[in-house]
């Protein structure tokens, strides 16, 4: 590689690197030119150079000078910039959005890149940084100036070169400013967590700082000490508190995905025994087994693991003991940990469970010889490829802080974390005494071999725990559902005329966007939606046509009119993926400026829609279809109930009334349709929460009741999702937005076949389609319990695969299949106010039908995997969110309710059953020491029967598929904090 210099005639420097090429036997030379310019401004309010020789735009603007002419002082008294390495953003993005420091910051060009290409959520949020006013932060692009781009040198690495390339910057930096005109001296601050590249600084001449060396010049130190990663912070004890195995080096796993002796998976942790987890790969149709804290390894939840399989002689059954985090090392001191096995018998672990435990272990050697097919195969990780790590939310352990500890030093404590898979994380902080009964947010910052825990470190506290403002905010974060306002970036790109703003007239219009869209005000089109909805995105109208067909419009609010491929609203938008529902509030995916008024197909105004209109035949058959952009003003917004009233009142004979009619006998045969041809009618233990209008306090819980309003909706939505994907793959067969959802494996079903065998003789589930699955559901009929068929569907649905969205590329027609609805092709479509997934496939389908280009975004193919993996995961998240919320209000109602409800055995293990409460939609666990005398307790794993000597002193066996009586009430787990539903058996 050769590389040179020179200046073009236009200013600008040219660097050309020269690369030579062997192939077939011939040299191919390459050129690459990266073009280098000599007026990029130093952004310094300071400095007069640049302000000087920098030429105004077209419009008379200069860029915006941001770093301040008088910057803070440290304890030291220097007035100073600061330069950041890439290692403080990945580790420190917290602290630097911290309101009490970091102003007055440089993010050389190749520290940005480095953070987009390591983690692109960070990424994201160092560009909110730099659009805020308030912080000063500035990206100053050394990539592309001529006085700060170093060229790579012989045999150095692109990290030493990037290192070099950052240090010159910082260099660069300090002889620009600090020449002899500066008016004041400003200080030019590296700060890097790099051993290496700091002393290579400090050689240069450079104030080069490890994090802890800066804060600790701060005025505000004590208050900002908590809030530093403790990758700087000593933690050590003296001692190894255990040995984990090391991880694979990169070459040694790299080549060992290859040649398949290792394997790359999610990791996830069994909620009922910590100890145990799964990894799904494509070699095996089970599982691998993850079990023991050795073999897991450091792992967390959700991981990106890799694994190396275990001897056949040690493959295992999964685990039937359950087995919580919070008993085992619950008095561990967080700063002096002795050297007990980490394996979990160690701590408080009951005698019952550590000798099921035992058998398990020994049984798995028996069933080795005697059934094999009953094994999994287990591995151990040996290596993570991708960390969940996030924001975490727990309370401080009050058994990590004693009444001795001194307010004012630094101390050693344990978090324990909101979810119960995950470990207890060790933090150190000032602050632990006031901060116990608290809400707090961590960080997870390092995981070393020698450690029994993770470390981590303070970020904030939400409040009390159990306050709704705290709880609510905990959801959200540990559902990473970015519930932050819209930035003023957004918001600028909303109409000027806001709530004001009106359907333009069309009428002889010179707008050719607005002389395409058609005309359907005189369509008697309404809403039906649930009770109080103000983001109405969906519309439909029906209407018999003299050739004995009908015409039916579904209609869908137009958010692309507004939100514009590629702005700041867009992007906005497609990071936060999808509205997010909870019991109190939503949190939108677009302001609430279009969601609720702008976008909203309100009644009785115009507003502009997206349309898509079929001539149906009295099957319901497609006799035609059109797409079109158009305006429409709906006459009616209906709740469910007041449409179904209504269909259902003879008196009510008006042209609206007729047409929902028409809508709803169409409906019943579209769902016919699907259900003839396999579609699932699963089931979920969904409850409605309601809140007092006064207080807003949780008052009641109760099963949704579903009319047939509700499926009439839902079934020309699926309708519309259907048409439109197959418009826009015939335009875009490589990126158009689809959603599929694969076929379970028959092992995902296998042990809720186990259970029907041996509960329910003569009942099994079919998988051989989805058509089989349907009737064999149907089929599964007691007739002593009507509830057993909803109950088995809900099991049935926790089998399933997940639905997920994709570009039409990434998969073969054959495997755009939804399974669940029984369709070879479909998207989303009809909700774009609430999902991204719907914008896009509105922006390709008006490419389709040609009303206007479709953005490079949306027809590029890593753009729309990059995008689909997003939406996917915020999707997953949203749906958590909103469970976790409906739980949480109904333990709220429950507190101060307990009472005797029906529910149903769902799981038995060795020391304990699940019960389902079909009333509240919650399942509680209900352990042996709350059933009867631990030490009689006998499971039969063949029955799923679990038999012991209650506390009346009876002998007493429950199974899988029973019903029982069960007192419930609410009650505080008061390790993790967590309001949950405690169970009794009665």
């Amino acid at each position: 590689m050769i590389g040179q210099r020179k200046r073009l005639s236009s200013g600008l420097t040219v660097t050309s690197k020269v690369f030579v090429r062997s192939r077939n036997g011939g040299a191919l030379k390459v050129v690459r030119e990266h073009y280098l310019r000599n007026d990029i401004p130093c952004y310094s309010k300071a400095c007069t150079k640049c302000q000087h020789i920098l030429k105004a735009d077209a419009q008379g603007n200069l860029p915006n000078f941001i770093l301040s002419e008088s910057p803070a002082k440290t304890k030291s008294g220097k007035r100073h910039y600061i330069v950041l390495d890439t290692n403080i953003i990945l580790h420190a993005i917290d602290l630097l959005e911290n309101n009490e420091c970091f102003f007055d910051v440089i993010i050389p060009q190749t520290v940005l890149d480095e953070v987009k290409n390591r983690s692109y959520p960070i990424y994201q949020r160092v560009r909110g940084l730099v659009k805020s006013e308030d912080k000063r932060f500035v990206v100053f692009h050394n990539e592309y100036n001529e006085e700060t781009y170093v060229n790579r040198e012989k045999n150095e690495s692109i990290n030493d070169r990037n290192d070099r390339a950052i240090r010159k910057l910082v260099t660069w930096y300090d002889n620009h400013l600090n020449n002899e005109n500066a008016a004041q001296k400003i200080n030019i601050v590296f700060i890097c967590n790099d051993a290496d590249n700091r002393r290579k600084a400090i050689s240069e001449k450079i104030d080069a700082r490890s994090l802890t060396e800066y804060i600790e010049d701060l005025k505000n130190a004590d208050d900002l000490r908590d809030l530093i990663p403790n990758e700087t912070t000593n933690f050590a004890t003296g001692e190894n508190e255990t040995s984990f195995p090391e991880y694979y080096n990169d070459s040694r796993i790299m080549a060992g995905v290859k040649n398949g002796t290792l394997y790359q998976g999610i990791l996830n942790i069994s909620p009922y025994n910590f100890l145990q987890g799964t990894v799904q790969t494509p070699a095996f149709k089970k599982p691998l087994l993850i079990i023991g804290t050795k073999h897991l390894n450091r792992a967390f939840n959700s991981d990106s693991v890799i694994v190396e399989l275990l001897p056949k002689d040690k493959w295992k059954e999964p685990s039937s003991t359950i087995v919580e985090e919070n008993a085992i090392g619950a008095n561990d001191n967080a700063g002096d940990e002795d050297d007990d096995d980490i394996s979990g018998s160690s701590g408080v672990i009951s005698d019952k469970e550590r000798v099921l435990l035992a058998q398990e272990a020994v049984k798995a050697t028996s069933v080795a010889a005697d059934d094999e097919s009953r094994l999994q195969p287990t591995a151990k990780v040996v290596g993570i490829s991708r960390r969940s790590w996030r924001y975490y939310v727990g309370q401080i352990a009050p058994t990590s802080v004693s009444a001795e500890d001194s307010g004012n030093a630094s101390k050693n404590c344990f978090v324990i974390l909101m979810d119960k898979v995950l470990p207890k994380i060790r933090i150190r902080t000032r602050k632990a005494k006031e901060l116990l009964g608290q809400r707090i947010v961590v960080v997870v910052d390092s995981w070393s071999s020698n450690s029994r825990y993770p470390n981590g470190h303070y970020v904030r506290s939400l409040g009390e725990i159990e306050s709704a403002e705290a709880e609510t905010e905990a959801l959200l974060l540990e559902h990473d559902v970015e519930y932050r306002p819209f930035s003023k970036n957004v918001l600028d790109c909303l109409p000027e005329e806001g709530a004001n703003w009106t359907v333009p007239d069309i009428a002889g219009t010179s707008d050719p966007q607005l002389a395409k869209r058609k005309d359907l005000r005189d369509k008697l089109v309404c809403s039906i939606d649930p009770p109080n909805c103000v983001d109405i995105d969906d519309a439909l109208h029906a209407k018999p046509l003299p050739n004995g067909n009908y015409e039916v419009g579904v209609h869908i609010a137009d958010v692309t009119h507004f939100v514009k491929a590629g702005t700041a609203l867009d992007q906005e938008g497609a990071a936060r993926g999808t509205s997010v529902y909870l019991v109190d509030k939503r949190i939108d995916m677009l302001p609430m400026l279009l969601g609720t008024n702008l976008c909203s197909l309100k009644p009785y105004v115009d507003r502009f829609a997206f349309s898509v209109i079929w001539e149906l035949d009295e099957d319901a058959n497609i006799v035609n279809v059109n797409y079109m952009k158009s305006i429409i003003k709906s006459r009616e917004a209906f709740s469910y109930e007041r449409a179904q009233l209504r269909i259902d009142d003879p008196s009510q004979q008006d042209d609206l009334t007729k047409s929902m009619r028409i809508l709803l006998k169409l409906s019943k045969k579209l769902k016919q349709k699907r259900l003839d041809a396999g579609a699932l009618n699963l089931a979920s233990p969904e409850v409605k929460v309601h809140m007092d209008s006064e207080t807003s306090d949780p008052n009641e819980v109760e099963i949704k009741k579903l009319l047939e309003t509700n499926s009439l909706v839902e079934e020309f939505m699926l309708f519309a999702n259907i048409s439109v994907a197959r418009k826009i793959y015939d335009a875009y067969p490589q990126t158009a937005m689809l959603r599929r959802h694969a076929a379970p494996p028959s092992t995902n079903f296998e042990n809720l076949n186990k259970m029907l065998s041996a509960r329910k003789p003569g009942m099994a589930v079919s998988l051989e389609s989805s058509r089989a699955l349907a009737d064999s559901l149907d089929r599964c009929v007691d007739a002593n319990d009507p509830y057993f068929n909803t109950l088995l569907r809900i099991m049935s649905t926790r089998c399933m695969m997940a639905a997920e969205y994709f570009p039409s590329g990434s998969y073969g027609y054959p495997e755009f299949r939804h399974y669940g609805l029984a369709v070879d092709i479909y998207t989303h479509f009809t909700s774009p106010i609430r999902r991204y997934c719907d914008v896009v496939a509105h922006r390709q389908l008006a490419g389709a039908i040609g009303y206007e280009n479709l953005d490079l975004s949306h027809r590029d193919k890593n753009k729309m995997d990059m995008i689909v993996r997003n939406i996917n995961k915020r999707h997953r998240n949203a749906q958590f969110a909103g469970r976790a919320s409906i739980e949480y209000y109904v333990g709220q109602v429950m507190r101060n309710n307990e009472s005797e409800h029906e529910g149903y055995v769902i799981q038995c293990f060795n020391n304990g059953i699940v019960v389902l409460v079909p009333k509240f939609g919650v399942e509680g666990l209900i352990k042996l020491e709350m059933l009867g005398d631990v030490n009689s307790a006998e499971y039969n794993e063949d029955t799923y029967e679990l038999t012991f000597v209650d506390l009346n002193k009876k002998k007493r066996t429950v199974a899988v598929f029973d019903k029982v009586k069960v007192d419930v009430k609410s009650v505080k787990d008061e390790v993790s904090g967590k309001r949950k539903a405690q169970l009794i058996l009665k």
